[in-house]
């Protein structure tokens, strides 16, 4: 293995400019010719649910509203002052006619005046997908361009409302904040790394690959959705979160070790190839763990994980080959220099606070991990309190933005179901135009629901009530409640619980649908169904659950396999997988106190668990492989505690180091994301991560795992011979072309 990556390190020094202008080149390449990330990213997460959810049941259903592949839009048009007049009228006549010549829209429907004859809602229909936001926003600004050109009169406005008009205003901001996030992130890694190294080149050279990459695996991975690959929103933070992070942990694992061969001594080009052969492998395995726990998420029922696995996966493949390629080639490039004004001459490093540690660990490993045991025991009890709650609700329009005025248009002249309403859907065997008795006493029943606060449906139109007379009369040729056929009716009901995106009405969805089905049977319907924000969260939350069960024992095989193959040895990845499940529950712990008890908040967003435990896994194993290979190679030439010493001494600044970037990267989107509307979700999750890999790299790898090494023994390796000092391994030949 070791000849391996010293081969890999010789090409890298020999061919470094050429390296880099490869790289490079890629990069620019990608950028000009591949499609971007953000274009791609799929914005609604209820689009990624299980085939079998009874959400999509229901989409089926409204299919004669809505078809699959349509998606409507809001236009709200109302006066100033007074009732509309028929001058207005003929002035939305010739705007309905406008919208319907804009690019994609279908159908534009008229779905009436209010009850205070001020304002009139019509729907556009687009045959696209919004779950992107590149389409989203050009069909909304197709749309305002059409209500420019239409000479409303003076005192007769209209505004786009709904969540695709907000959608397309926020996408936006969310951009800009992504890209502000990113940037401090970058002057984060920098600083901290000018602190760590002591020098003005090493931190730049170290971060370099993972900017090179952030830049390149976003259109890479656009293009792939090509093939039929999927990616969300979150695979654009995360991608950038783990680049930056996981990039500049394996950049610290070399340029450490470069160092360190310097001041052994050595050439900088040799010090270079012996640095990339003697940490390659902890470097390889460490992308191979993360890259084999995003993998199993492919298996993931729920779309929003399985649309993370692999593109994240490419990303730290991108990754992987620039620690082993460009940042060697660089290093070779800069030598000595980058690592100035610090000292490199042999002899100049010296044992820090870590090798002190250290001496502390071995000569007490029984009470440094009765201690860490304990206190993390303790942290995890408080997962016995953590309650799921879900994604929260849709993220309310920006600020001054037209689809804020067109919301607030929506909610002063409309009933309350209007603006995002919890749908039911039933089937009748006879057309309603026919026989409307049974759709009349569905309405009443399901008006009459504890679970409701209002209804509307064919008989209440924008709180109008209508008789069965009347419906037959007036909503034959078109209906927003009634299907062309008769036989599917729709009803928009506001919950009582509040936001539909909320906890609380998150836990009324299986009251809901159970006197739905009531209802359905009382009075004959052949099928019924619940759309809406509540139902798919519901409905994503039972999807998590059950990936959370799956998923996890899968991505611990796998690792553990890994972890057998780096290590050599089958006891050792016990009780690494065992750290990792210590940490994560006290992690987790420790995010119910913060974010749900100390908030007072209903309950933690259902991703948090799953999403923590595979990062944790699998971005905690990272460090765990430096530490334990570095232990494995001073073990073949000293005594096992000596051996835990020197490793700790030689990689503890580096694990910290790792964990503050990667920590301060995810906290610092964390907050940043935070600031957006509905951010939070991404706030609680970025942050329970970022804590994570705190007590991760400051306590477990640094203290528990070192004093489990040291309390085992010869054991650590079994069942190969690892457990005594044997005479030094030939070195491999390091001569390279300068």
């Amino acid at each position: 293995m070791h000849r391996f990556f010293a081969v890999t390190g010789r090409f890298a020094v020999r061919f470094r400019w050429a390296v880099v202008a490869a790289w490079v080149a890629a990069t620019i390449l990608a950028s000009l010719f591949f499609p971007s990330l953000t274009s791609v990213a799929q914005q609604n997460n209820t689009d990624l649910l299980p085939a079998n959810s009874p959400s999509l049941h229901a989409a089926q259903l409204a299919t004669p509203f809505q078809g699959p592949n349509q998606s409507p839009v809001l236009v709200v048009v109302a006066r100033g002052s007074g009732p509309v007049t028929a001058a207005d009228i003929t002035a939305i006549g010739r705007l309905t006619a406008s919208l319907a010549m804009v690019t994609n829209v279908q159908q534009v429907k008229n779905l009436g005046e209010s009850r205070d004859h001020q304002a009139v809602q019509l729907e556009a229909l687009a045959g696209l997908n919004l779950a992107t936001p590149g389409p989203a926003q050009h069909l909304v600004a197709g749309l305002r361009h059409a209500i420019a050109v239409s000479a409303l009169p003076g005192d007769l406005h209209a505004h786009l409302a709904g969540p695709v008009a907000a959608q397309a205003d926020a996408s936006q901001a969310d951009q800009k904040a992504v890209n502000l996030a990113q940037d401090l992130s970058i002057l984060f890694i920098v600083v901290l790394l000018l602190v760590v190294f002591r020098s003005l080149l090493a931190p730049l050279l170290t971060l370099v690959p993972a900017v090179l990459v952030t830049q390149l695996a976003g259109p890479v991975i656009g293009e792939a959705t090509k093939a039929g690959l999927h990616v969300s929103s979150l695979t654009q933070i995360l991608l950038l979160i783990l680049t930056l992070g996981a990039g500049t942990d394996y950049g610290l694992f070399l340029v450490f070790r470069v160092r360190e061969e310097l001041r052994a001594g050595r050439a900088p080009h040799d010090a270079v190839t012996r640095a990339l052969a003697r940490v390659g492998e902890s470097i390889t395995f460490s992308a191979a763990t993360v890259i084999a726990a995003l993998l199993t998420l492919v298996l993931a029922t729920f779309g929003l994980y399985s649309s993370l696995g692999a593109p994240l996966a490419i990303a730290i493949t991108l990754m992987l080959l620039a620690a082993l390629t460009l940042l060697p080639a660089l290093l070779a490039i800069f030598g000595r220099a980058a690592f100035w004004p610090s000292r490199t001459a042999r002899g100049t490093g010296r044992p820090g606070w870590w090798g002190r540690t250290a001496g502390r660990v071995v000569a007490h490993p029984a009470a440094t991990l009765a201690f860490g045991l304990v206190a993390f025991g303790a942290l995890a009890t408080a997962v016995l309190g953590y309650r799921p709650a879900g994604l929260g609700s849709t993220p309310a329009a920006p600020a001054g933005s037209d689809s804020a005025a067109g919301t607030a248009l929506l909610a002063a002249h409309f009933p309350a179901a209007t603006g995002n309403p919890t749908t039911v859907l039933l089937r009748f065997r006879a057309s309603a135009w026919t026989d409307p008795a049974p759709v009349a006493a569905a309405e009443r029943q399901l008006a009459a629901l504890p679970q409701f606060a209002s209804l509307t449906g064919p008989f209440d139109v924008n709180g109008i009530t209508l008789t069965p007379a009347q419906l037959t009369a007036a909503y034959r040729a078109e209906s927003q409640y009634i299907s062309a056929d008769g036989r599917t009716v729709r009803f928009n009901a506001a919950l009582r619980a509040g936001d539909p995106g909320s906890n609380a009405a998150l836990h009324q969805v299986p009251a809901i649908r159970a006197a739905v089905a009531a209802v359905a049977r009382a009075t004959g319907a052949t099928a019924y169904g619940v759309a809406g924000e509540a139902p798919a969260g519901y409905d994503v939350g039972r999807a998590s659950d059950a990936d959370l069960l799956h998923i996890i024992p899968i991505a611990i095989v796998v690792i553990g396999l890994l972890l057998a193959l780096v290590m050599r040895s089958l006891i050792a990845p016990l009780y690494l997988i065992a750290s990792v499940a210590i940490s994560y529950l006290a992690a987790f712990g420790l995010s119910v106190l913060l974010f749900q008890d100390a908030t007072g908040a209903g309950g933690l967003y259902y991703v948090i668990p799953f999403l923590m435990f595979v990062f944790l896994l699998a971005l905690g194993e990272d460090y765990n492989i430096l530490v334990m290979t570095r232990i494995r190679e001073e073990a073949a030439r000293v005594p096992l505690r000596q051996a835990v010493t020197r490793a700790l001494e030689h990689t503890g600044s580096t694990v910290t180091s790792a964990g503050l970037i990667l920590a301060g990267t995810f906290g610092l989107f964390a907050i940043v994301i935070g600031k957006l509307p509905g951010g939070g979700v991404y706030t609680s999750v970025l942050a329970s991560v970022a804590i994570g890999i705190l007590l991760d790299a400051f306590l477990v790898r640094t203290l528990l795992v070192p004093s489990t090494v040291a309390l085992l023994g010869r054991w650590n390796w079994w069942p190969s011979g690892h457990g005594t000092p044997a005479a030094p391994e030939a070195e491999p030949a390091l001569t390279c072309c300068r």
